[in-house]
């Protein structure tokens, strides 16, 4: 009889309420600075700007410079939602013949189990980095819909670098799995293997902190000289010579064309609320497609779901996957991400999601530039010729899906998450249990899920029934939530606005995950 893993203990991180503004992120200390711009005037888009650079910092396995995102902003005052869209965009030199599919090896071991491709070129270093587009999104965000400027958002991160990234339990435990990939480059052994071992602290009370010169250098460049410096002034000279040392192929013109693009949020009608969604490569077109199946097939009913809706959940998800893996993609018409929300006094909601895709992206750190570079080439499927395939200049198929949501029973809220595939199952979730039924952004967060990948396999919450478990058509397994970095669900964090308060929840089982008050 296979051993089964359970936990002894019970989690709780309630939801924190405000008559001011909120912000929920992945690290606490990234909320706070959140939360401190709020306090000193600023707004959601503010707030999450300089809480998502800051994060890259903080968090750097998960996002920063060298990664991607989407954001979906809700203006309260003009009642509209746009989107930005720095989706990662593949070098104009990428030759797909550079990564042969590898005969007889299976599929890879990373998010997608696409083919394997010879060496994991498409998964791990320099040939696995497309274009970075943080930067871009993150200071067009602030421009178009931001009261702060570029120097004053940016002014958290550079206090966090030249501090330092603290190392505790969770952030040896982070490094140490990934310890192999992250030996074969010099610039990331360096930074987090000082010695040739993951970083660790001794000492409870007195944490070590990871600090790159580089890194300081590079923020306080951008502090001064504008985002535009890291992709056609000296900045983007530094990092085209770094990718070029490193055998990448972005170059860079690469960089001088990256931009972010602001357009009206995609908006749908689920059961009288508007679920407000980025349009593109992203996940959000399949979680209005999801909805739309859902509200078709199946009725709420009661405070909380049941057997029922779960069985809906699942049916809805299957479906929706199903014509998303096999339509969507630039050719023909997916991490380890980290999310934030925002929401101001006003009304205002920001939802952020920005990546690396896998954990420490590429595992390739520029030396000159202190920061992890994407593997966007990963999100790519590597067999020629379908919706998603490889193609020099292009985009890939993301599964980043920020919402906003109008017009629910119990008010507005913005949501999103971290997980890969595992982001669409719970952020759909989520909506429903907040515009199906009666249930506080609390209740919401602290129900279980089942997790609905896209290959007949749903993963299970233990704490849920056996007449749950026989309402799911596909194959099950039921998986324990730890508060390990290997979370077999999604990670998300969402803010509400009630009007006259506003409501915040992280991710429970994360010990960094936090909401912070302004």
């Amino acid at each position: 009889m296979a051993a089964r893993l359970t936990e002894t203990w019970r989690i709780a991180k309630p939801a924190v309420v405000s008559d001011k503004g909120l912000v929920a992120s992945h690290h606490r200390e990234a909320s706070e600075i959140g939360a401190g711009v709020l306090a000193a005037g600023g707004n959601a888009v503010d707030a999450a700007v300089a809480a998502g650079l800051a994060i890259g910092v903080l968090e750097p396995w998960m996002s920063g410079l060298g990664g991607c995102g989407y954001m979906v902003v809700r203006d309260a005052g003009a009642g509209r939602c746009h989107a930005v869209d720095f989706g990662v965009v593949a070098s104009k030199a990428l030759d797909p013949a550079d990564y042969p599919l590898a005969a007889g090896a299976g599929a890879d071991d990373d998010l997608f189990g696409w083919p394997r491709v010879v060496g994991d070129r498409n998964v791990q270093g320099p040939l696995s980095i497309a274009a970075p587009t943080a930067v871009a999104g993150l200071s067009a965000a602030l421009e178009r819909f931001g009261a702060l400027s570029w120097a004053e958002a940016i002014g958290p991160a550079v206090a966090m670098a030249k501090r330092g990234m603290t190392v505790d339990w969770y952030a040896t435990l982070r490094i140490a799995l990934e310890a192999r990939g992250l030996a074969d480059d010099p610039a990331s052994r360096d930074f987090f293997m000082p010695g040739g071992l993951p970083a660790a602290s001794p000492d409870a009370g007195n944490p070590a902190t990871l600090r790159s010169d580089a890194q300081v250098a590079t923020l306080e460049r951008l502090r001064a000289a504008g985002p535009d410096d890291f992709y056609r002034g000296d900045l983007a000279a530094t990092v085209a010579a770094d990718m070029a040392r490193a055998g990448a192929r972005v170059s860079a013109d690469d960089l001088a064309a990256c931009e972010a693009r602001i357009v009206e949020a995609t908006a749908a009608d689920y059961r009288g609320a508007t679920v407000h969604v980025a349009p593109g490569l992203n996940a959000g077109p399949t979680l209005i497609d999801a909805l739309a199946r859902l509200e078709a097939a199946w009725t709420a009913a009661g405070g909380a779901p049941d057997a029922d809706a779960y069985g809906a959940y699942g049916s809805a998800l299957s479906a929706a996957w199903e014509r998303r893996l096999a339509t969507m993609g630039e050719s023909g018409g997916e991490s380890c991400t980290t999310h934030i929300t925002a929401v101001d006094a006003r009304g205002n909601m920001a939802a952020l999601t920005q990546t690396l895709l896998s954990v420490f992206g590429s595992r390739v750190m520029l030396p000159n530039v202190g920061f992890l570079m994407n593997n966007g080439v990963m999100w790519f499927d590597p067999r020629p010729g379908g919706p998603n395939a490889m193609k020099p200049g292009g985009r890939p198929l993301s599964n980043m899906c920020p919402a906003v949501v109008t017009g629910a029973p119990g008010g507005d809220f913005a949501l999103g998450a971290s997980g890969g595939r595992r982001i669409l199952p719970a952020v759909f979730q989520l909506v429903s249990f907040l515009a199906d039924f009666p249930m506080t952004l609390d209740e919401a967060f602290r129900a279980p899920r089942i997790d609905v990948g896209g290959s007949g396999l749903v993963t299970v919450d233990p704490r849920l029934d056996g007449r749950i478990r026989a309402a799911l058509a596909e194959r099950w397994r039921t998986v324990e939530l730890p508060p390990s970095p290997m979370s077999p669900y999604a990670c998300p964090n969402a803010v509400r606005d009630k009007g006259y308060e506003r409501h915040g929840c992280a991710f429970v089982a994360s010990p960094w995950a936090a909401v912070a008050a302004g």
